[in-house]
């Protein structure tokens, strides 16, 4: 299977994006590095999402981001070619069910961790502030991202209640606007281009950075059986 990878790199670090697996990414000091965890991803993804699972991988990198941001902390302003292309109702229906579903896991996977306040991760600083180490912490940080990334592309949203709940009044929002599915690309805050598949993929993308940290950290911390592996990653 070919796999379509978009390269969004600062120096050595690079991003590598899955174009056709909304939300799936490597992240590696060099392009090379994030090459070689591509198809594990992938598997790992395929596991979660569904789907028949192919013999063997090939990457092929189809558009390349030079950015200043911090890349290797997973800090990210690419929008894909793909993504400037308006939505049938078929692909939105489809990509919003990904995004529930995503949501979906990330809650169940949190309300699994049996102390949200214990962690056994060291503290670190990112671009954003401090990393978040207990579940409490990264599970509030995926939660209200909800508010911005509607917002970028117009719609009014909040962070309120649990992660899919906020997710589920945000696609309300939208669909209650005229021609949503027809919109075009925008210009969101610091100058960044926004659609609304961009958007689509970047909840699903933002949900694994952080269900991956919270299930490692899980392991560590409470041991090999003590949360479910939701999201079917490789650790």
């Amino acid at each position: 299977m070919k796999i379509f990878c978009v390269w969004e790199h600062n120096g050595g670090d690079s991003l590598l994006f899955a174009d056709t697996f909304v939300g799936a990414f490597t992240r590696g000091a060099s392009k090379d590095s994030a090459l070689e965890k591509m198809p594990t991803e992938i598997r790992s993804y395929i596991s979660w999402k569904g789907g028949l699972m192919p013999d063997a991988f090939e990457c092929e990198i189809i558009q390349e981001k030079r950015s200043d941001l911090t890349v290797s902390d997973a800090d990210s302003d690419v929008i894909f070619d793909s993504e400037r292309k308006a939505l049938s109702l078929a692909e939105y229906a489809e990509l919003k069910a990904l995004t529930l579903k995503s949501a979906q896991d990330f809650l169940t996977l949190y309300q699994s961790i049996p102390d949200k306040s214990k962690s056994c991760l060291p503290s670190r600083k990112t671009f954003y502030g401090q990393v978040p180490r207990t579940a409490q912490e990264m599970y509030e940080h995926t939660k209200n991202v909800n508010e911005y990334y509607f917002g970028e592309i117009g719609v009014p949203a909040d962070h309120e209640g649990t992660i899919l709940e906020c997710r589920e009044r945000g696609f309300a929002a939208l669909e209650n606007q005229a021609d949503f599915l027809k919109r075009a690309v925008c210009l969101g805050s610091y100058d960044e281009e926004w659609s609304l598949r961009k958007v689509l993929r970047r909840f699903v993308w933002h949900d694994r950075i952080h269900a991956k940290a919270m299930y490692r950290m899980a392991v560590k911390t409470f041991g090999d059986k003590s949360v479910p592996n939701v999201f079917r990653f490789t650790i």
